[in-house]
């Protein structure tokens, strides 16, 4: 394609080495001998528990070739086990080498059952406490009760064998403005430093780094598709801040609006600064590396055990926030909308995944505004669509052929929010089986789009809303319904989900994916998203004017596909959504066009 740019933020080399695992599995097996133990367990998280990691952390990677942003693996002299959940099974059959390292299915299998199955009569696993939580060892010892196994903390023994193994990031920092987020850091101190007091907390130690970004108004660049800075703080109760970074990150500009009540500190301090609290102090179970919590131990310092007090009011997004991210998502669709005129264009046989990639994240660069992708591009054609999560390779990439279907999950970051959307695409005339499915995903998506309930539901409670016109048809999806989003910040935000595991109340302000799919393994897959802020529900002319209900407000206006909505499946109540939906997609991105694309939105948003 001759108009397809050079240059783009996503690369397409394989970054698996399946055939490297092997060798580097040996290496690793001869360090658990010199270490006396029987096995190793490797996380793919690093010790911010970032879905995201630099490439110094990418342990999991480099052992086993597997490359989702989810798992982990346990090796043992004899076997070695790499589990993944629903989304990943595919991916990971295709990544390690299967003779040497074994898929387990999680959380099917967990890793106190795996380990008592295949360590029967007693042994030593050992693990690094800078990349596991408090909550992740407690939750494998509770399994193992009872039995001779023991967990043991040790240094990092992937990191004994990995002769190269990359630097930690240097990436600069940068301001982000008042105006967009809201508050000043000053004053998100001063709110969180009296949460503390009144819990009677002398100190909250911070280690997820979007926490940090939030609190202190900043940005970094250590993680691509993710604006965060690789660091540590410490929140004490007269809210002051300790910012534990490499001071190579930050240049004058950022130190000025830092001020004088954040303290900086080299990253080696960071220990010695924790043993020397005084307690309580506040550590989050679900995120603080258990070294942190031994560090305290060792000292004599109280620990008091509560979330970390960056997440409820990151979460909950200030007005100044939406408005911004509602800006950026209208930029986004705009963009988008070139992307499908442009895409409707091509001839089935015509065009290529990575070409579907390049034009796409071309036409957001057009913007003007593009500061980076939010998460690499999934363009999954035909069977490559039944993998939830993947993602396209020079090795990989196949032609978009006529009768296939396209899954397009995809987004930008901006200045003024971080955008999510994905889109399943007709290639040509498409098959009444996937038409039907994707009737049912589209079924879901509204319905959680429509969806009202009463204050205090958490996404557990609303996750099956998406998933029941699937259900009738004996089908469903192996992955949440829908993941928090950030503004111009992470694509994946706690603590709010649309899951059947999330017991966090949805709050006003929050955002949301809706993304509802199918997939059926070596042919096709469907999925369509938008993203959703939680507002106040209006009142209705029969409602009950004391009980507080909320609803979903849509941030995407993206025309679906009609090609392969079966109309006839849909209710009244539906079609009206659509047809609703479809005509605030011209109204609200039509003047955003030029005239060919806004002719293209006309005909692509044509009442059902």
């Amino acid at each position: 394609m001759t108009d397809l740019p050079d240059t783009v933020f996503q690369s397409f080399t394989e970054t698996s080495s399946p055939e490297q695992g092997p060798p580097r599995l040996k290496r690793l097996r001869a360090e658990l001998e010199r270490e006396g133990v029987d096995g190793f367990m490797i996380p793919r998280a690093d010790a911010h528990q970032g879905e995201y990691v630099a490439p110094g952390d990418e342990r999991l990677a480099w052992l086993t070739g597997f490359t989702g942003s989810a798992g982990f693996c346990i090796v043992l002299q004899d076997i070695a086990g790499v589990f993944v959940d629903g989304r990943y099974r595919g991916q990971v059959r295709a990544q390690v080498d299967t003779d040497h390292f074994t898929p387990v299915d999680w959380p099917d299998t967990r890793p106190a059952g795996w380990l008592k199955a295949h360590l029967p009569n007693s042994g030593t696993v050992a693990y690094d406490p800078w990349l596991y939580t408090p909550e992740q060892i407690a939750a494998i010892e509770d399994g193992l009760a009872g039995t001779q196994i023991t967990l043991k903390a040790t240094d990092n023994l992937i990191d004994r064998t990995w002769p190269d193994r990359p630097a930690p990031p240097t990436g600069a920092v940068r301001v982000y403005p008042d105006d967009l987020a809201g508050k000043s850091h000053a004053d998100k101190r001063r709110e969180l430093a009296e949460t503390l007091r009144e819990d009677g907390h002398r100190a909250a130690i911070l280690t997820l780094p979007d926490s940090i970004a939030w609190l202190l108004n900043i940005r970094g660049s250590d993680i691509p598709r993710n604006p965060i800075p690789h660091a540590f703080a410490i929140l004490h109760d007269d809210a002051k801040v300790g910012l534990f970074i490499d001071p190579a990150k930050l240049d004058d500009t950022v130190r000025t609006h830092l001020g004088p009540d954040v303290t900086l500190y080299r990253p080696e301090e960071f220990e010695p600064a924790v043993s020397a609290l005084s307690g309580p102090v506040r550590l989050d179970r679900a995120s603080v590396p258990l070294r942190l919590v031994t560090l305290l131990d060792e000292a004599g310092t109280e620990i008091a055990y509560a979330g970390d007090p960056c997440i409820l009011p990151k979460a909950c997004k200030t007005d100044a926030e939406i408005a911004a991210t509602t800006k950026a998502h209208l930029r986004d669709a705009a963009a988008m909308c070139t992307f499908l005129a442009w895409f409707d264009a091509q001839s089935p046989g015509t065009i290529t995944e990575i070409d579907v990639v390049k034009k796409l994240e071309a036409c957001r660069r057009a913007t003007g505004a593009l500061l980076d992708i939010s998460f690499d591009t999934i363009a999954g054609s035909g069977p490559h669509g039944a993998l939830p999560h993947y993602r396209v390779s020079q090795a990989t990439n196949r032609t978009l052929e006529d009768g296939e279907l396209l899954v397009l999950d995809s987004g930008g970051q901006y200045q003024d929010g971080t955008t999510d959307i994905t889109r399943t695409l007709a290639i040509g005339q498409p098959g009444d089986t996937e038409r039907a499915a994707f009737t049912r995903v589209l079924q879901g998506m509204i319905a959680m789009s429509r969806a009202r309930w009463p204050k205090g539901l958490a996404g557990r409670d609303l996750d099956a809303i998406a998933r029941t016109p699937l259900w009738l048809a004996g089908q469903d999806y192996d992955h949440g319904t829908g993941h928090g989003v950030g503004v111009h910040l992470c694509v994946h935000e706690g603590p709010q989900r649309l899951s059947r595991a999330s017991t966090e109340p949805l709050k006003p302000g929050m955002i949301l994916s809706n993304e509802p799919g199918y997939y059926r393994e070596g042919t096709f897959g469907i999925r369509i998203e938008n993203l959703v802020v939680v507002t106040p529900a209006p009142d209705l002319p029969d409602g009950d004017a004391t009980r507080q209900m909320l609803h979903f407000t849509t941030l995407n206006y993206v025309p679906i596909d009609r090609r392969l909505v079966d109309a006839e499946a849909l209710t009244r109540a539906e079609r009206d959504w659509l047809n609703a939906y479809h005509a605030t997609c011209r109204d609200r991105i039509g003047p955003r066009l030029d005239d060919a694309t806004r002719d293209w939105l006309t005909g692509a948003t044509a009442p059902l």
